[in-house]
């Protein structure tokens, strides 16, 4: 039997030596892109929710029994349509009774029963006239005392008596001035207590105060309403408003008039906005600037309450190096890219930016034109590479500038 020692191989061969060449990974198949230049709008990314710019519940302005309420949930509703009754025969009575005391003002004045004209001739009154007549006479009989007491004809208390009768008319005169007056302010009284029966009348009926849809009733027909008593709920569904709440290290960037653009859970279509209106304070407690982004509807396809995604586009059309999302490696919170040189893997560490469909931005790590590895998985940096795709073919087309 031969005895082996220590280091020896059977054949008198060496051991290999320790290295590279000893335990060799083996060569790796790898499909690869490129790091291209293409242009990306500057965003901030923010959240929130959309909400109604106008949402009313519809209460009613008078007391009375509903008597119809014709639609329900996610009903459409026009502005100034009829939407709620309540039974008004109490108040086309009311009206009745104001229209008949109308009347009764009118007609000491000298106008006639029915009519819309309350202006009256002051002096052609029948009251007025009257106190005229007599204040007339008196006057003409005191003129007549004066001469004959200057005559020494009319004794003294005959005077006396005259001129005490000519204060009476001058009262009656001014009391008939009073009286008009008082006529005329219960008649304007009147007419005040007739429009306000009218508009009793009308408020039985309930209308949509906007184009809208309904969001819930509150009342069901049969029931007695107390004035104020909750109706129904409409919401106005175009335009919509989203409410986000910035960082104030990006509040700077936001200006009124910026594009947006949101996308819904469960949704995937985008939807463009503009913002519309800013805070003028930061809030102390949350240290963020509240904007507001005014979103068209007209095809009822976003719903106020839904959680958006938005971007606010602070800068459109950058210049910024791109490369696929398939080549971007994380590994303890660290991204990472295989680049391939003289067919071997480099690791390179990047930092990345947005996302634009399969693109991610690049925003330090690498450089234009740079080779990287699809899907490299548990790849090795100095591992050996065959490329089974060409690089002028490597990944999808990057983002081009509008126009060009």
């Amino acid at each position: 039997m031969a005895l082996l020692l220590p280091g020896c191989r059977p054949g008198g061969q060496p051991p290999p030596k320790s290295g590279v060449g000893s335990q060799s990974t083996p060569t790796r198949s790898v499909r690869v892109g490129k790091v291209v230049s293409g242009y990306l709008d500057r965003a901030v990314q923010v959240t929130g929710t959309l909400a109604p710019i106008d949402l009313a519940t519809l209460s009613t302005k008078v007391a009375g029994r509903l008597e119809t309420l014709p639609v329900d949930l996610g009903s459409e509703v026009r502005k100034g349509s009829v939407i709620a009754r309540l039974e008004s025969r109490d108040h086309e009575l009311r009206l009745l009774q104001a229209q008949a005391l109308l009347a009764q003002a009118r007609a000491p004045l000298g106008l006639p029963l029915d009519g819309v004209d309350d202006s009256i001739e002051f002096e052609k009154t029948s009251t007025v006239k009257q106190a005229r007549a007599l204040l007339d006479e008196s006057l003409k009989a005191r003129d007549r005392a004066l001469k004959l007491r200057a005559q020494g004809i009319l004794p003294d208390a005959e005077l006396e008596a005259v001129e005490a009768g000519f204060r009476v008319a001058e009262t009656k005169d001014q009391l008939a001035g009073e009286e008009v007056r008082q006529k005329q302010a219960l008649l304007a009284q009147r007419r005040v207590q007739v429009e306000v029966a009218k508009q009793e009348l009308a408020d039985t009926q309930i209308s949509a105060p906007f184009d809208g849809r309904v969001v819930e009733r509150r009342a069901q027909p049969g029931e007695i309403l107390a004035i104020g008593s909750p109706v129904i709920s409409i919401v106005r569904m175009d335009p919509l408003r989203l409410r986000v709440d910035v960082s104030e290290r990006d509040a700077p960037k936001i200006k009124i008039g910026q594009h947006v653009r949101i996308t819904i859970d469960g949704d995937t279509n985008h939807f463009s906005g503009e913002l519309k209106r800013l805070s003028p304070v930061i809030s102390d407690q949350s240290r963020t600037l509240t904007a507001e982004a005014d979103f068209q509807n007209t095809d009822g396809s976003l719903r106020p309450g839904a959680f958006a995604r938005a971007e606010i586009i602070v800068a459109a059309q950058e210049s910024v190096l791109l490369a696929p999302a398939q080549a971007i490696a994380t590994f303890a919170g660290l991204e990472k890219v295989f680049l391939v040189k003289d067919g071997k893997a480099l690791e390179r560490s990047v930092i990345t930016g947005r996302r634009e469909g399969a693109l991610v931005e690049i925003l330090s790590g690498a450089k234009e034109n740079d080779v990287v590895v699809l899907d490299p998985g548990s790849l090795r940096t100095g591992q050996l590479v065959t490329v089974e795709n060409p690089p002028a073919k490597g990944g999808p087309q990057p983002p081009k500038r509008p126009g060009s």
